[in-house]
């Protein structure tokens, strides 16, 4: 019921025109664009952070550790330190988001491969590796930062945090579809995300090659997160969140009734904070801000209630 209420208060709240009309509806079709942004991210973030959950046994850590969204802050920050305010165009547009996508999942396999594909393989150093890998980008980022004029650093910043506004309708036929194969199989693979739930040991004396099933779904979540990120930059709580609710209200370890819920959960709090950024405060801002205080809030409350996750 939130999500369907949220959904046409997006559409047709504050539209000026008259109910019914042809004017009501063209600004309707117009705003459904950021309907379809909202569950592609929703969709992303949800099933990739409860599939990387799944696949590393720990409901702390986010897919962001791999340091997509440090990669994304280097290449928007590059563009601007190398070619100006007008570098940003260079970072728009299919073919920008196609080619930016493929290098953070070319990175995610790279670092996936070479550390868990190996005979000494350990799914902790290549956990260690990725934060250490974020942080040198991020520090590299804002050394680039510091040297910036005042005004190209007020252009780069509205880049730097995620915001359904960032995000190019014209792309989102090409997302969906990419986005919906890998998510698809990661749901496809749930019983198969039972098993690995169960541990390393556990899975693999019940027949599963554990390593090669976590490469899997490792490289699956580097499809969906690089997909997220470049569509509308980082939403680094977003995923953990509707993680953390979609486990308390679902009740239940199975993924194939986990992720569905995950994913209306992501859907609920983004186009509720969407709803709220834009027609209570009539603000254009970072989606973020909201659901990283809300979220924040409603996190420590239960963390604080309950006493463990």
């Amino acid at each position: 019921m939130l999500a369907v209420g949220f959904s046409a208060g997006i559409l047709a709240y504050d539209n000026p025109m008259p109910l019914g009309t042809d004017g009501f509806w063209r600004i309707a079709a117009m705003r459904a664009a950021s309907i379809a942004v909202i569950l592609v991210v929703a969709f992303c973030h949800a099933i990739a952070t409860v599939s990387f959950q799944t696949a590393t046994g720990n409901r702390i850590l986010t897919p962001s550790i791999m340091g997509f969204e440090a990669l994304y802050l280097l290449i928007q920050t590059s563009s601007v330190f190398l070619f100006g305010v007008a570098g940003l165009s260079l970072t728009t547009g299919t073919t920008a988001f196609l080619l930016q996508t493929a290098l953070m999942v070319l990175l995610a396999t790279l670092l996936y491969g070479s550390l868990l594909a190996g005979r000494l393989g350990d799914l902790h150093t290549m956990l260690l590796v990725g934060v250490i890998l974020g942080g040198w980008l991020a520090s590299l980022s804002t050394f680039m930062q510091r040297l910036l004029t005042p005004s190209e650093f007020d252009i780069l910043t509205a880049r730097l945090f995620g915001n359904i506004g960032n995000a190019d309708a014209s792309i989102l036929p090409h997302v969906i579809p990419l986005a919906a194969m890998a998510g698809g199989a990661l749901w496809w693979r749930s019983g198969r995300l039972d098993v690995l739930a169960l541990g390393r040991d556990t899975s693999t004396n019940l027949g599963l090659h554990h390593t090669r099933e976590v490469v899997i779904v490792l490289f699956l979540v580097s499809v969906l997160m690089a997909m997220t990120t470049s569509l509308v930059g980082p939403m680094t709580f977003l995923g953990f969140l509707v993680a953390m609710l979609a486990y308390q209200l679902a009740d239940t370890s199975s993924h194939r009734l986990l992720l569905p819920m995950a994913f209306l959960l992501g859907y609920v709090v983004l186009s509720g904070a969407y709803f709220v950024l834009r027609h209570v405060f009539y603000a254009q801002g970072m989606v973020t801000i909201i659901i990283e205080l809300v979220g924040g809030l409603t996190f420590l409350i239960y963390l604080l209630r309950k006493g463990r996750l």
